[in-house]
């Protein structure tokens, strides 16, 4: 992925702003298990942040993909993983399937204020019973008319106590389970939606994720995205923006912890000397960033296949697998560096080790990454494909 000036100074727009507009309020909104994502959105929205690359018809930039993976790792100086997870759900989870796919009604209607940050948005695929095997989900809607009527629950929603509308997987129809779902966007003010209480999660405490409960919730059939039963495939292609925006808001964090793990060893003093005089840091911590630098190389290579129209599962997949072990390999490193420092709570690097240990479950697991990955190699048995 060759940067551009352009690069550059969308890079520099977007640290600047995660400096200046999330980092200094994290421990804030840490503690308040919540963040002002309508206000901060509002604020993207008008840098033209959020609709990089959508349609300037809907008011988006109208660029490749190579600006989204700028933004997303440089939303990694904001040093919370929890505002850049709510953010990432706005660009890259819930609205490229309606930006694709979506009528010029829908667009109008959701996409459009969801670009100028006016809505936040949320997507609602996983239930109690299906996490990563998004196929096995039990959401329901019947027809009636014009209107779907929809019962069932989602769990684990990333936005759902301020989202203004779910762009919700549900099944449609009987028959195959690939192929009898739809993507739906639901209002979230809708009567018989019920947003449950926020999750007490180990990490991203200031972003607030709720079960939502629908009880014969009536939506117009206008509001699906795509073709009726298409909705598996549209979700499946969603993931490849998904999987590489996770790879790339990790590498920031790593860059950060290594750094702030270089300026701690350096001053920590133990049996009279610095404790970053030790050549087993300095071989640990350079293994640690020439991996860190790999991933960047591999995420960067799958962001080019993607914008020259290639399929990218296979390198989306390994890029979003790479990432969360690494993320986890080097925030526990670090930490073991930091000694009792690094067991307490108010420092970045066992926040991050809090934090991004998600990044191996959420999006799809490590070990679904990796049944994509042995597909991609053709190791699988051909009954199993």
């Amino acid at each position: 992925m060759r940067l551009t000036n352009e690069h550059k100074e969308l890079a520099d727009t977007v640290k600047k702003f995660s400096e200046t507009e999330i980092l200094p309020f994290i421990d804030e909104w840490e503690k308040a298990g919540i963040f002002p994502a309508h206000e901060v959105f509002k604020k993207m929205g008008d840098l033209g942040l959020l609709g990089i690359t959508k349609d300037p018809k809907y008011g988006g930039l109208g660029l490749d993909y190579s600006y989204g993976v700028t933004l997303s790792e440089n939303l990694g100086y904001s040093e919370s993983m929890g505002v850049v997870t709510a953010i990432g759900v706005q660009t890259d989870m819930a609205t490229p399937a309606l930006a694709r796919f979506g009528s010029e009604e829908l667009k109008k209607e959701f996409l459009v204020p969801s670009i100028t940050g006016e809505y936040v948005s949320s997507i609602a695929v996983s239930e109690p019973g299906a996490g990563s095997d998004v196929a096995s989900i039990k959401t329901y809607a019947k027809k009636d008319g014009d209107d779907y009527i929809i019962n069932g629950q989602k769990m684990w929603i990333t936005n759902s106590t301020q989202a203004d509308y779910f762009c919700t997987l549900v099944n449609t129809g009987e028959g195959h389970h690939h192929k009898n779902k739809s993507l739906i966007i639901i209002p979230s003010k809708l009567p018989g939606i019920t947003v449950g209480g926020k999750i007490d999660k180990l990490g991203l405490r200031c972003s607030d994720t709720a079960p939502i409960f629908f009880d014969n919730v009536r939506v117009p059939k206008r509001y699906r995205i795509g073709d009726e039963g298409k909705g598996f495939t549209l979700q499946m292609k969603q993931f490849q923006e998904e999987r590489l925006f996770v790879a790339a808001s990790l590498l920031i964090f790593m860059d950060k912890c290594l750094e702030k793990t270089v300026e701690y060893c350096r001053q920590r003093m133990i049996f009279g000397k610095s404790l970053l005089d030790n050549q087993v840091l300095h071989f640990r911590l350079a293994e640690l960033k020439t991996e860190v630098e790999s991933l960047r190389a591999l995420t960067y290579r799958a962001c080019d296949q993607y914008i020259n129209g290639e399929d990218v599962t296979f390198l989306a997949s390994m890029a979003k697998l790479k990432g969360g072990r690494l993320i986890r390999e080097v925030s526990d490193s670090c930490l073991q560096y930091w000694g009792g420092m690094g067991f307490t709570w108010n420092n970045y690097v066992s926040k991050i080790y809090r934090d991004c240990r998600l990044a191996s479950i959420g999006g799809g697991a490590d070990e679904v990454m990796l049944g994509i990955i042995c597909k991609g190699m053709g190791t699988f048995p051909k009954e199993s494909l």
